[in-house]
Protein backbone atom coordinates (compact mmCIF):
# COMPACT_ATOMS: atom_id res chain seq x y z
CA UNK A 1 0.00 0.00 0.00
CA UNK A 2 1.52 3.32 -1.09
CA UNK A 3 0.80 6.14 1.34
CA UNK A 4 0.44 9.82 0.56
CA UNK A 5 0.26 12.84 2.82
CA UNK A 6 -1.88 15.72 1.62
CA UNK A 7 -1.25 18.95 3.51
CA UNK A 8 -4.28 21.24 3.38
CA UNK A 9 -4.46 24.85 4.47
CA UNK A 10 -7.14 27.47 4.02
CA UNK A 11 -5.63 29.09 0.94
CA UNK A 12 -4.83 32.75 0.49
CA UNK A 13 -4.81 35.49 -2.09
CA UNK A 14 -1.23 36.17 -0.93
CA UNK A 15 1.25 34.15 -2.95
CA UNK A 16 3.76 34.10 -0.08
CA UNK A 17 1.22 32.46 2.24
CA UNK A 18 0.50 29.70 -0.27
CA UNK A 19 4.20 29.20 -0.92
CA UNK A 20 4.75 28.45 2.76
CA UNK A 21 2.58 25.34 2.48
CA UNK A 22 4.67 24.27 -0.52
CA UNK A 23 7.83 24.70 1.56
CA UNK A 24 6.30 22.68 4.40
CA UNK A 25 5.49 19.90 1.94
CA UNK A 26 9.11 19.90 0.78
CA UNK A 27 10.28 19.55 4.39
CA UNK A 28 7.85 16.69 5.04
CA UNK A 29 8.90 14.94 1.82
CA UNK A 30 12.56 15.17 2.86
CA UNK A 31 11.72 13.48 6.15
CA UNK A 32 9.64 10.67 4.57
CA UNK A 33 11.18 10.10 1.12
CA UNK A 34 9.14 6.95 0.43
CA UNK A 35 5.85 8.80 0.89
CA UNK A 36 3.99 10.84 -1.71
CA UNK A 37 3.49 14.40 -0.45
CA UNK A 38 1.18 16.95 -2.04
CA UNK A 39 -0.57 20.14 -0.97
CA UNK A 40 -4.05 21.55 -1.40
CA UNK A 41 -5.90 24.65 -0.37
CA UNK A 42 -9.43 24.46 0.97
CA UNK A 43 -10.47 27.51 -1.01
CA UNK A 44 -9.22 30.67 -2.79
CA UNK A 45 -6.00 29.15 -4.22
CA UNK A 46 -5.06 26.19 -6.37
CA UNK A 47 -4.66 23.29 -6.17
CA UNK A 48 -7.92 22.64 -4.40
CA UNK A 49 -8.60 19.50 -2.37
CA UNK A 50 -10.02 17.56 -5.32
CA UNK A 51 -6.88 18.23 -7.36
CA UNK A 52 -4.68 17.34 -4.38
CA UNK A 53 -6.41 13.98 -3.86
CA UNK A 54 -6.32 13.27 -7.59
CA UNK A 55 -2.58 14.10 -7.70
CA UNK A 56 -1.89 11.64 -4.88
CA UNK A 57 -3.82 8.91 -6.70
CA UNK A 58 -2.09 9.71 -10.00
CA UNK A 59 1.24 9.26 -8.22
CA UNK A 60 0.20 5.80 -7.06
CA UNK A 61 -1.29 6.35 -3.62
CA UNK A 62 -3.75 3.79 -2.32
CA UNK A 63 -3.93 5.50 1.07
CA UNK A 64 -3.99 9.24 1.77
CA UNK A 65 -3.60 10.88 5.14
CA UNK A 66 -4.93 14.41 4.89
CA UNK A 67 -3.40 16.80 7.40
CA UNK A 68 -5.27 20.05 8.03
CA UNK A 69 -2.43 22.56 8.40
CA UNK A 70 -4.39 24.54 10.98
CA UNK A 71 -3.66 25.30 14.62
CA UNK A 72 -7.08 24.56 16.10
CA UNK A 73 -9.93 22.14 15.43
CA UNK A 74 -12.29 24.72 13.96
CA UNK A 75 -15.07 24.29 11.44
CA UNK A 76 -12.73 24.00 8.44
CA UNK A 77 -10.56 21.26 9.92
CA UNK A 78 -13.37 19.26 11.55
CA UNK A 79 -16.17 19.64 9.00
CA UNK A 80 -15.28 21.28 5.67
CA UNK A 81 -12.03 19.50 4.88
CA UNK A 82 -13.28 15.99 5.81
CA UNK A 83 -16.42 16.57 3.72
CA UNK A 84 -14.46 17.77 0.67
CA UNK A 85 -12.04 14.87 1.01
CA UNK A 86 -14.87 12.31 1.25
CA UNK A 87 -16.57 13.76 -1.82
CA UNK A 88 -13.41 13.49 -3.90
CA UNK A 89 -12.33 10.10 -2.51
CA UNK A 90 -15.68 8.64 -3.59
CA UNK A 91 -14.44 8.97 -7.21
CA UNK A 92 -11.57 6.56 -6.41
CA UNK A 93 -12.92 3.13 -5.40
CA UNK A 94 -10.68 1.32 -2.94
CA UNK A 95 -8.84 4.47 -1.88
CA UNK A 96 -8.31 4.65 1.87
CA UNK A 97 -8.47 8.22 3.20
CA UNK A 98 -8.03 9.51 6.73
CA UNK A 99 -7.98 13.06 8.07
CA UNK A 100 -5.55 13.77 10.91
CA UNK A 101 -6.02 16.22 13.74
CA UNK A 102 -4.80 19.80 13.19
CA UNK A 103 -1.59 20.93 14.87
CA UNK A 104 -3.18 21.92 18.17
CA UNK A 105 -1.26 22.49 21.39
CA UNK A 106 1.56 20.06 20.61
CA UNK A 107 4.64 20.27 22.88
CA UNK A 108 6.98 20.64 19.87
CA UNK A 109 5.15 23.82 18.88
CA UNK A 110 6.29 25.39 22.14
CA UNK A 111 9.86 25.24 20.80
CA UNK A 112 8.77 26.92 17.59
CA UNK A 113 6.93 29.66 19.46
CA UNK A 114 9.92 30.31 21.71
CA UNK A 115 12.27 30.40 18.69
CA UNK A 116 10.03 33.01 17.06
CA UNK A 117 9.81 35.02 20.28
CA UNK A 118 13.60 34.96 20.70
CA UNK A 119 14.05 35.99 17.06
CA UNK A 120 12.26 39.28 17.72
CA UNK A 121 15.20 40.52 19.77
CA UNK A 122 14.99 43.03 22.57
Amino acid sequence: MKRAILLVDHGSRRKLANEQLERMAELVAERVPDTIVHIAHMEIAEPDIAHGVDACVADGASEIVVHPFFLAPGNHSTNDIPRLVRETAARHPGLRVRVSEPLGPHPKLVDVILDRVDATGD
